[in-house]
Parts: C-alpha cells; sequence; structure tokens
C-alpha cells in the first residue's frame, strides 16, 4: 500500500533513534548502579522502567510500520492492540507513582510520566479506529503518538539521570528536589 510506503523512512528515523536510546539507557543505568538508594525498585518501576517502555514502544511501532504490507487493516488492529495495552499500562505507571514513596511526583512529574503517554495511547487506539475511514489522518496521529513516545522517554530518562547525578550522588535527601530544578 503506497500510503505505509511513504512513512517508510520517518519510522527508520524513529526507530533507530528509540533503539539507540534503548541501549544509551541501559549503559547509563549500568553506570549509576553502583550505589542504588533505598526503595529504588518500587522508584524504579515508576520512573526508570517506563522510559524503556516508551522508546521500546516506539520502536516496535517502527518495525511494523516498515513492514511491507498490503493494507493498513493488520497495522490499525495493531496499534489498537497497542493503544489498549498501553492506556493499561500509563494507568498503572500512575499507580506506581503514587505508591512510591522514594520521591514525591511533581506536576512535571505527572505530565510526562502519566498524561502525554496516556494521551499518545489513546491517540494510536483512536488512529486504529480511524484507519479505514480516514487512512491519512490515522498515519499522521500513529506518527505523532511515535514521536510522543520518543521524546517522552528521552525528557524521562534525562530527567532520572539528572537526580541521580545531582541529588543521588551528591548524598542530598532522597526524594527532596525534582532533577530539573538544580542547576550545577
Amino acid at each position: 500500500m503506497s500510503q505505509l510506503t511513504v512513512w517508510s523512512n520517518f519510522y527508520v528515523i524513529v526507530g533507530s533513534s528509540a533503539g539507540a536510546l534503548i541501549g544509551l539507557q541501559f549503559v547509563v543505568l549500568t553506570l549509576i548502579a553502583e550505589r542504588p538508594p533505598l526503595r529504588a525498585k518500587e522508584a524504579g518501576a515508576a520512573f526508570a522502567t517506563p522510559s524503556v517502555v516508551h522508546f521500546a514502544v516506539a520502536l516496535l511501532l517502527s518495525a511494523v510500520m516498515t513492514a511491507p504490507w498490503q493494507s493498513i487493516g493488520a497495522v490499525a488492529v495493531f496499534w489498537g492492540l497497542v493503544g489498549v495495552g498501553g492506556t493499561v499500562y500509563a494507568v498503572t505507571v500512575a499507580w506506581r507513582m503514587k505508591a512510591q514513596t522514594m520521591y514525591p511526583p511533581v506536576f512535571e512529574d505527572w505530565l510526562f510520566h502519566v498524561l502525554l503517554p496516556f494521551t499518545a495511547y489513546v491517540i494510536l487506539g483512536v488512529s486504529a479506529l480511524l484507519a479505514f475511514s480516514h487512512a491519512r489522518l490515522s498515519l499522521f496521529l500513529s506518527a505523532g503518538a511515535a514521536l510522543v513516545f520518543l521524546f517522552v522517554g528521552i525528557h524521562n530518562a534525562w530527567d532520572g539521570i539528572t537526580w541521580h547525578v545531582f541529588v543521588n550522588k551528591s548524598g542530598e535527601g532522597e526524594g527532596e528536589q525534582n532533577g530539573n530544578d538544580l542547576v550545577p
């Protein structure tokens, strides 16, 4: 289907970026793992794991979108499944953020860890419903969702790393400051 083929370069760029950032996230987490803070596991499930999940979703969407599909139907079913599953995951992340006690989330955390990913997963699900009647619009919506996953993952990974470097590693109080509020 020509509508899908014209998007291949976009998804090659997004997918390779997501794949490289997943690898970089693992390298950084390995480097900062020498001094894990108390309750790191519960905070990791709320803050670190979703970054890797969002990168992985961007990579998976890119891989699926660049496959040689004959029609948009199978792709739309995939978008729908990822949209529904991701919506449930975003709610789970919200619950984990609220339940963890290591760091009190601020508005920016709720925005980038819950609200934006939740919205992107809903948009992905909506794009699946629109695929048969408005294929061009659904392709733009799914592309936008993939970019949200990529940029949310970048933001969240950076925010987590700056917290570890400037707050956790320096010995300052656990969870007292957001990594973005610190200026070296």
